[in-house]
């Protein structure tokens, strides 16, 4: 048994997510989480709210809330929609906790007393109308890389490029739309990451099993134009970890807090404290090379708009420490999932939202597509007809179509019990040894992170038992062999136990219907195919279930295209 150690990126907390950022991050990570499970392994599944900085302040001020009132309720919206998509956190934390606050404070301190941080007097933006400073995401603009009109002061969505507000062409206030800005004397603390190019530049290029998109970015930002530049960690507001704490080795940051992109994923090792409170479980082991943390293997999921913030910025910040934390092993991160002929955007209110999904049809549906087209080497295009297909064909016409057929089957003809007598045949055993080679292949591939043709070979392990059942037509060989009729009869529901365990991952509602109809609890990782197509015995009860995935119709698929045409209701 190994021991796992697996992150999300952390999602903001200013509003419900949309299916694009969902199997950017949560959803593969949620996977990959309930794979290693079954193959006995600990996890430890770690994801969080982001609560702290500006999206936080601007949505809590148009919901007409108070900043920390605001994020508690939305918290726990976030997390009952995780909830819904059966996302299986170990712990969902909150950026705003105590115990993120605390080590925040301990990593800013440490990283001073190496000589890591420096205060830099600099001028900002600072809005006339509004009467004060304005942080990066409170002014937009246009992009000077890729004239992109709505990109932020900190990142243009469209590129991905890092910006600084005064790099915006024509910059505006978010909060009143303002152009009557001015450049302002103000005094930050800023992360000497150019520092720490060599170090990770050594540490990124001996990931040589990373994907090219995660090195790609890394390399970019480190190298391109001037290289790593040191950055700013403080901001003007009033929402955050305060930078000026007791202790703290500088003077004069009242009133300022510590930078989102600074303690968001300082969350990750504070959410496991968050856990470890709540449980009584240990923390140190997961997270400190010198308290049992040496022989985890800690894999991070993102969008590959989070790529530079954890290969550079968290890895200066563990690695500039100098005290025995642990490192990512691998990042696995995505391109982006548009829609339907645009972009999916929270801040812009464009796409199907999880709220809304879950409105629509059981988890399972969206889990499969999303999985199954995970935009892992280019950006992916969510479609309704798309969808439609893909449900109706892989989850009804395959995997449901096969369960209904030969539970039915056999009710009919033996009851709901698995019935006696037979032996495998030529067709039983050449079933035998392509499951054998597909199961190992779907191993190796979960293994290895690479959702689509994981999803691909699951579809075809699905495949080859409804492929078995039409060749060998139990319901034809009854009328002539009805001991041969019961010995396919016996194999083909254990295949519906096989392919439950086989497909949690992807699907766990399904697989839990699957099993309970099985009437097994028996979730037992196959290794012998041969031995696990006969783990439920001559008289093992079963019960027909009901229909495992509905179609969707073309009236439904055509309503909801209209009813979800690009804006948030």
């Amino acid at each position: 048994m190994a021991r796992h150690l697996i992150t999300s990126a952390i999602p903001y907390i200013n509003g419900i997510k949309h299916l694009g950022n969902l199997v950017g991050s949560q959803l593969p990570a949620d996977l990959y989480a309930r794979y290693l499970r079954a193959r006995g392994h600990e996890v430890m599944f770690i994801c969080a709210t982001d609560e702290h900085g500006t999206p936080a302040e601007l949505a809590a001020a148009k919901a007409g809330k108070p900043v920390d009132v605001y994020c508690t309720e939305m918290h726990e919206v976030q997390a009952e929609i995780a909830a819904g998509f059966r996302l299986s956190f170990d712990h969902f934390g909150r950026s705003s906790s105590a115990q993120n606050r605390v080590l925040t404070q301990h990593f800013a301190k440490v990283l001073a007393e190496h000589g890591l941080i420096r205060e830099v007097t600099e001028k900002q933006m600072y809005s006339v109308a509004d009467g004060r400073f304005l942080p990066d995401r409170y002014i937009e603009g246009t992009c000077p890389n890729c004239g992109y009109t709505s990109a932020r002061g900190d990142q243009c969505d469209n590129c991905t490029k890092q910006l600084d507000p005064v790099d915006l062409i024509n910059p505006r206030s978010v909060i009143s739309g303002s152009t009557d800005l001015e450049m302002r004397e103000t005094k930050h603390l800023f992360l000497r990451q150019s520092e720490m190019k060599d170090k990770l530049a050594a540490w990124i290029d001996s990931k040589t099993d990373w994907p090219v998109l995660t090195t790609s970015i890394a390399k970019k930002w480190l190298f391109d134009g001037d290289g790593l530049q040191d950055r700013g960690i403080t901001r003007d507001l009033a929402w955050g970890v305060p930078a000026q704490f007791e202790g703290a080795p500088w003077q004069g940051m009242e009133g300022k807090v510590f930078y989102v992109w600074f303690d968001a994923p300082i969350e990750y090792i504070a959410a496991t404290q968050e856990w470890a409170d709540k449980t009584g479980g240990d923390w140190a082991r997961w997270w400190r090379t010198d308290k049992g943390a040496e022989d985890v293997t800690y894999t991070q999921f993102m969008g590959k708009d989070n790529v530079p913030f954890h290969t550079l910025s968290f890895p200066s910040t563990i690695l500039g420490s100098g005290e025995p934390w642990k490192l990512v092993d691998y990042i696995k991160s995505f391109n982006y999932l548009n829609y339907d002929g645009g972009q999916f955007s929270t801040s812009r209110g464009r796409g199907v939202f999880m709220d809304q999904a879950l409105g629509l049809l059981p988890p399972d549906y969206w889990r499969w597509w999303l999985l199954s087209h995970a935009p892992e080497s280019a950006d992916a295009e969510f479609t309704w007809e798309n969808f439609q297909v893909s449900v109706n064909k892989d989850l009804a016409d395959v995997l449901g179509n096969f369960v209904s057929r030969i539970t039915k089957f056999c009710r009919s003809k033996f009851g709901e019990a698995l019935p006696e007598g037979g032996l495998w045949g030529e067709r039983e055993i050449a079933l035998i040894a392509e499951l054998a080679t597909r199961v190992r292949e779907y191993e190796r591939l979960m293994d290895e992170k690479e959702v689509r043709k994981a999803a691909t070979e699951l579809r075809a392990i699905w495949v080859a038992g409804n492929e078995y059942l039409q060749a060998a037509a139990p319901w034809t060989v009854f009328k002539t062999d009805p001991a041969q009729a019961a010995a396919q009869t016996r194999l083909a529901l254990n295949l519906v136990r096989l392919y439950a365990v086989l497909s949690e991952p992807f699907i766990p509602d399904a697989a839990a219907t699957m099993l309970a109809a099985m009437q097994t609890e028996d979730r037992s990782w196959p290794g012998d195919i041969r031995a696990a197509l006969e783990v439920l015995p001559v008289g093992h009860a079963f019960a027909t279930p009901e229909v495992l995935f509905r179609k969707i119709a073309d009236e439904e698929r055509e309503d909801w295209q209209n009813r979800f045409a690009g804006t948030r209701d």
